[in-house]
């Protein structure tokens, strides 16, 4: 009974109404940097289209990217990401959440039977827009891209964009992803590593490589959360 009242639309509504409200306010009260923008400015400065991809366990912070991305690069204001968002229940569900931050929502998959959700985020990217994809959502193997990504990159001509986040004050969820929340009044990084260009005829060498660039954005913003940032890395507050 208390399953089936949860995962009643009407009550989806209202959790994704109270998640997003909650995750504005981390935004609000978290001191915010960001490493790796100059990987974003080729992109973000010309008005670019790329996929921005970042692992699933993320993805309560990834909002705040497309933020620190049009107050670094002001004249990036058109440069509208769309979020792929799955037909499963979970997917639905975070598509509610993130929908309230001011992204384009696409619905479909990058894996079995996501030849629609495919299509439309070609016509997004052909038309110059950037797309933001969790490459192993909604529902794992938790760091496992699907093929969909690295096969997307290639056939529209645009590299992927791998980025992470991570926050001093967060809970890792009992998840599959050992999803991690953000709590209030900490600081929190945003990092954005070198792009990954995929060939038309090497997606399925690239997908090793896709997985490894968003592990190492993750590592990275895991290091500067707790304090072990190589020197040399520069960073902006935001």
């Amino acid at each position: 009974m208390l399953r089936k009242l949860i995962r009643h639309p009407a009550t989806q509504a209202v959790l994704a109404r109270l998640l997003s409200a909650y995750l504005a306010f981390c935004y609000r009260t978290t001191r915010w940097t960001m490493v790796g923008y100059e990987h974003m400015a080729p992109l973000a400065g010309q008005g670019r289209p790329a996929i921005v991809g970042f692992w699933h366990e993320r993805l309560p912070m990834m909002p705040m990217l497309w933020t620190a991305v049009h107050r670094i690069f002001p004249e990036a204001k058109d440069w509208q990401p769309h979020v792929l968002v799955s037909q499963h229940r979970d997917g639905r569900f975070i598509g509610e959440v993130v929908s309230r931050f001011r992204l384009v929502m696409v619905h479909g998959s990058t894996s079995r039977g996501g030849a629609s959700g495919m299509r439309a985020l070609l016509k997004v990217l052909r038309e110059g827009s950037p797309v933001a994809i969790t490459p192993d959502g909604p529902r794992g193997p938790r760091r496992k891209a699907a093929d969909g990504v690295a096969s997307l990159a290639a056939i529209a001509g645009v590299p992927v964009l791998p980025a992470a986040a991570a926050a001093t004050r967060h809970r890792l969820l009992p998840s599959w992803d050992r999803m991690m929340l953000p709590l209030p009044f900490g600081r929190a990084v945003l990092v954005c590593g070198p792009p990954v260009h995929v060939p038309r005829d090497g997606t399925q060498a690239a997908v090793p490589a896709i997985e490894a660039a968003l592990s190492a954005a993750c590592d990275m913003a895991d290091a500067w959360a707790a304090g072990r940032l190589p020197p040399g890395i520069e960073s902006r507050a935001l």
